[in-house]
């Protein structure tokens, strides 16, 4: 770990003064900062640190183009073997690291990492966060130093540092398990030998860091004599709102089965850790619907408008229903990566595609609420695309979609729909959809080649928050229902069951509510909940991390990836697609992964393990 911090330090500080060594070593002798200066008041403190925040990397905008859903959700084009989602589906777990990433597209380690950087290109996990750690333990020592200030300043200080020392921390153990928590700043005069604690040990000690920051932060900077400064422009700064969500998801994720296994042995949820969960979410919404913060469910109208904007000169995307999300340093890059990997090769330039598997497309059920495989849904296999789940008409793009708005010529006119039925135009491995389905979640339509809104000029600024409202409301079901085992279960401070807290995210989107059926035991309604995740926080990045602590990860059907094969019965119906009828319609296994239990943690880097023996590698890595 000595060896980790060190390393980053002397990176990080060579690489300031690479810019220019002859102004440096020719400096004034009045230009050296005192420690005493730097954290005397609030502006000099709260500089220091903003530079934190340059620390949270941008997975959607790592690469030209960007790889972040590593569960059976997504398939990449065929030849493409640098991103690390293919690398997943290989077993190979090592492709995280910049070592065996020869590509650098992956966003957990980056070669080439650079705190001063504005290209998110530059920006990996696993670098900044040891040094965002390492940075907010100086500051928590240096506190005392930060005697020109109120208490409010200080307050908003301690905060911040409290919630980075945990972010921070918790991303990191949700993918290599417990790590040692690094609450002070190493001794350089002593060796380290920080053991490796438990999963549910790092996250008590993350889980006091959060805690200690909700208490110390507001819910708007903006109603903050200090926010004044900055109104209208503090919606990205740590506050208690933010804090209170990723405590409830630190005590969850340490309640889910892997984690609760890998501490305790116990593979069931801990209902202690769930109640603990269950109440820290139930604080957040508590406050959210007594109308006492900004936050708000985005009307199902402006549901693309929390994963872009377009023409509105880069506005960043979320609204008020964005909880945390990290600094967009360069919005530019949604219209060369993200606008383009989506699209079937005639609508966009580049091969490197990503297309929604068919077997979790199949997660999107019915308008009416029902699964597709339950005998009363109205599921028809020659009407499939009918009364489905309206989130699955604003994500997906299925045959005779229109996907051209404007002038295309008459050569190219018969691209001007989704030609997705087997041997369509749109069907391809390398350039197009492997699956039978295309992704528009984070795209307009008219984000193509030929209404030519991938210009620089058009803005669209695709920006995926690390957590938004509908997630919380989805994680407190989740926490309530296996805290008090069924889906009446409901945390003392707030009013909703998990049953109710489900069925507003529902509400919003115009399905129907939890059948029955489903409620009526804690596994019925799980699997109703782990549905509704998939459906509502599809492609956001949950979903590996999700099959990961819910221990399905190596359970069929979760290893395979499908596609939809099916003809077309007669001409499509332009008017409306969903009505188009189909024939011979069936699934084709065309990825299957063999995972074994080792895959359910990433390994950590040969180098770092070799720096002391209580800093073990994980099983069978």
């Amino acid at each position: 770990m000595k060896k980790i911090y060190t390393s980053l330090i002397i990176f990080v500080c060579a690489a300031v003064l690479a810019v220019s060594c002859t102004s440096y070593l020719d400096k004034t002798p009045d230009s050296e900062v005192s420690a005493e200066e730097a954290f005397k008041d609030f502006t000099n403190f709260q500089g220091f640190t903003e530079e934190i925040y340059m620390c949270i990397p941008a997975f959607d905008k790592a690469y030209w183009t960007n790889s972040f859903n590593w569960g059976e959700d997504e398939v990449i084009s065929v030849g493409v073997d640098h991103h690390f989602g293919y690398k997943i589906d290989n077993g190979d777990f090592w492709g995280w690291q910049k070592e065996h990433d020869g590509w650098g597209s992956g966003w957990l380690d980056k070669a080439n990492a650079s705190i001063s950087s504005t290209d998110p290109k530059h920006k990996g996990l696993w670098p900044f966060a040891w040094y965002a750690i390492r940075k907010a333990n100086l500051g928590l020592a240096n506190l005392d130093k930060m005697t020109s200030a109120t208490d409010e300043e200080r307050d908003l200080i301690a905060g911040q540092l409290y919630f980075f020392r945990a972010w921070f921390q918790f991303e990191l153990i949700q993918y290599f398990g417990g790590l040692p928590y690094i609450d002070e700043v190493p001794p350089a005069d002593e060796e380290l030998r920080y053991p490796r604690p438990t999963y549910q040990e790092a996250a008590a000690k993350a889980a006091e860091d959060f805690r200690r920051a909700a208490d110390l932060l507001p819910i708007d900077w903006d109603n903050t004599t200090a926010g004044k400064n900055t109104v209208g422009k503090n919606q990205l700064r740590i506050n208690k709102i933010m804090a209170l969500g990723y405590l409830g998801k630190n005590y969850l994720w340490a309640a889910s089965p892997l984690m609760n296994k890998e501490s305790t042995g116990d593979a069931s949820y801990n209902q202690e850790l769930c109640k603990k969960a269950a109440e820290a979410f139930g604080e957040l919404l508590s406050l959210v619907e007594s109308g006492q913060t900004q936050y708000n469910l985005a009307d199902f109208s402006d549901y693309s408008k929390l994963f872009y904007t377009i023409k509105q000169n880069s506005l960043m995307p979320g609204l008020n229903e964005a909880i945390f999300r990290g600094p967009s340093v360069d919005p530019g890059l949604s219209n060369w990566g993200l606008t383009k990997q989506y699209q079937a090769y005639i609508l966009s330039e580049g091969s490197t595609k990503f297309c929604p598997t068919a077997n979790y497309v199949n997660y999107y059920g019915m308008a009416n609420g029902l699964p597709l495989d339950d005998p009363d849904s109205g599921f028809d296999k020659t009407h499939p695309w009918k009364d489905r789940d309206p989130r699955f008409y604003n994500d997906i793009v299925y045959d005779g979609v229109k996907c051209v708005e404007g002038y295309m010529g008459d050569e190219y006119e018969k691209y001007r729909y989704a030609s997705l039925f087997t041997d369509g135009l749109y069907r391809n491995m390398r350039n197009s959809s492997r699956t039978g389905y295309m992704m528009y979640k984070f795209i307009p339509i008219t984000a193509n080649q030929f209404d030519n809104e991938f210009t620089y000029g058009t803005a669209n600024h695709v920006h995926v928050s690390w957590m938004r409202l509908a997630d919380v409301y989805l994680m407190y079901a989740e926490a309530a229902a296996n805290a008090y085992g069924s889906a009446q279960g409901k945390s003392p401070n707030f009013d909703k069951t998990a049953e109710e807290a489900l069925n507003t995210i529902r509400d919003r989107a115009g399905v129907g509510h939890v059948n029955a059926k489903f409620t009526a035991s804690l596994d019925g309604f799980m699997s109703e909940l782990r549905r509704e995740r998939a459906v509502e926080l599809a492609y956001e990045g949950h979903r590996f991390n999700d099959l990961r602590r819910w221990l399905l990860l190596t359970v069929y059907p979760y290893t395979i990836k499908t596609s939809q094969e099916f003809e077309r019965d007669g001409d499509i119906n332009t008017d409306d697609p969903s009505l188009s009828k189909v024939k011979n319609f069936h699934e084709e296994v065309i990825v299957e992964r063999h995972f074994t239990d080792k895959h359910y943690w990433l390994p950590l880097k040969n180098a770092d393990v070799s720096i002391y023996a209580e800093f073990a590698q994980n099983p069978g890595w």
